[in-house]
């Protein structure tokens, strides 16, 4: 699948790819921050952002994605960030297409298995009244008992669109739903590894990576590094925007 792609800036090809319920248009800062040294390519996951969607969320199906978008944008290689979701899906891209990967840095997720905790969300979102006169506010506060934080709302309701009547979600919802056993898990494929640099940055104040993945991270990327983002959570380049490009342009220059 060629996925929908936004570009900024000139130079060597740099790949971002988002998290769960987001789209490309969630790097608009740090593509910023980089597009006077790199060709920054923001990519939608499949049934995320204008991208098709498709049934299947599995990791090898995103990383074949992201390599068929590479190949039709004439990038042969790149650095490739991953957030998240994406992250899982750069570091299949790494272990399954190495020669695609000159650089990788995984964003706030760990190489294994996550508790189902966002399925009550995806059905909170698809118990969302789509009527011909559903307002932002209408649509938050059916979202409120299953997620408590506004500054969440606010990020999932990027994918309604209200212009449309009836509104409508903008990602493949249905698809998200029945694939989230797949989103959850990670699987690398036996016997590969990237020897590539990598770089693996963790929120300080997020769970999702914990000192105990550091070895599965070592078993497959042998050249990897640990940075902490001070006062970020999981949305680290969003928490903490100047400690994250701090990190990374540290990463880069190594």
């Amino acid at each position: 699948m060629r996925l929908h792609a936004i570009e900024a800036g000139q130079g060597p090809p740099f790949v971002l790819l988002h998290g769960l319920f987001g789209s490309a248009r969630n790097w608009g800062a740090v593509q910023k921050a980089l597009a006077g040294e790199y060709r920054v390519v923001a990519l939608d996951l499949r049934n995320h952002g204008a991208s098709p969607h498709a049934a299947g969320m599995g990791y090898a199906a995103q990383a074949a994605d992201v390599a068929e978008t590479l190949t039709a944008l004439g990038i042969e290689s790149a650095v490739v960030l991953g957030h998240s979701m994406g992250g899982k899906a750069a570091m299949m891209l790494a272990l399954t297409r190495p020669e695609l990967v000159e650089r990788l840095i995984i964003a706030d997720i760990a190489p294994r298995p996550y508790a189902p905790a966002l399925r009550t969300v995806v059905a909170a979102m698809q118990a969302v009244p789509l009527h011909a006169a559903l307002t932002r506010t209408e649509a938050d506060q059916a979202l409120r008992a299953a997620v408590p934080e506004a500054p969440i709302r606010s990020f999932l309701l990027q994918n309604l669109r209200f212009e449309t009547t009836p509104r409508s979600w903008r990602m493949g919802l249905a698809e998200i739903a029945a694939a989230m056993p797949e989103i959850e898990d990670f699987a690398p494929p036996q016997g590969t590894r990237f020897d590539g640099p990598a770089l693996a940055m963790a929120g300080a104040l997020s769970p999702y990576i914990r000192a105990e993945d550091h070895a599965a991270f070592r078993a497959l990327f042998p050249r990897i590094g640990f940075a902490s983002i001070p006062r970020a959570g999981h949305w680290l380049h969003a928490e903490n925007p100047e400690g994250f490009l701090a990190a990374l342009r540290a990463f880069l220059a190594t």
